[in-house]
């Protein structure tokens, strides 16, 4: 069987009765199908068959409101309400960009802090049972972020020392926080521009 490129967003077709169709796969997927493609890290493209309108915004929005009704809640309500707001003020242009510049900064940052969790100076590394009790936080954490396209979680340190900072001056805790004040200045000068 040919390997599927991912790079390329993933074509459903939506028929008139409303029913999604993969055309890569060659049948029909549900909502939820597309939802777990998305989690996957596949881009998808939903369009209506007959007229073309692309519809992949709005059956975006169903995903997170099916997501957030079945109390799966992401989006405190306070969020909500201003992105409510935005449609209706000059905030409305600057929004978008926002959240993208915000989904992007977490998207970048997610990852070393999760590969730097083991790295963190900790007094409880000389208990009993701490190795164990660390491989299980990795899972935890691993599943909690699985579906965030870039994320691998952390990965177990084979060779070094669990609870000591990586020897070369700073430490990993220093250097993270340095990237993550410069990744926040560099959004704020990106706000700022809009």
């Amino acid at each position: 069987m040919a390997e599927v490129d991912n790079t390329s967003p993933l074509l459903i077709k939506r028929y008139a009765s409303r029913r999604l169709y993969n055309t890569e796969t060659s049948d029909y997927v549900t909502l939820e199908d597309v939802a777990i493609l998305i989690r996957k890290g596949r881009q998808v493209q939903i369009v209506d068959l007959k007229s073309g309108d692309d519809l992949t915004r709005q059956y975006l929005l169903q995903i997170i409101a099916e997501h957030e009704s079945r109390g799966e809640n992401v989006l405190p309500i306070e969020v909500l309400t201003d992105l409510v707001r935005s449609y209706t003020t000059q905030a409305q242009s600057v929004v978008p960009q926002f959240l993208a510049a915000s989904f992007e900064i977490l998207r970048e940052g997610q990852s070393k802090l999760m590969e730097n969790m083991a790295t963190f100076p900790n007094p409880m590394s000389t208990m009993p049972g701490f190795e164990a009790l660390q491989r299980q936080q990795q899972m935890f954490l691993r599943a909690m972020t699985a579906g965030w396209a870039g994320s691998s979680g952390p990965e177990p340190e084979g060779d070094a020392e669990i609870g000591k900072p990586p020897s070369g001056g700073k430490s990993a805790a220093s250097a993270d926080m340095d990237e993550i004040r410069r990744q926040l200045a560099e959004l704020q000068k990106r706000i700022s521009k809009l």
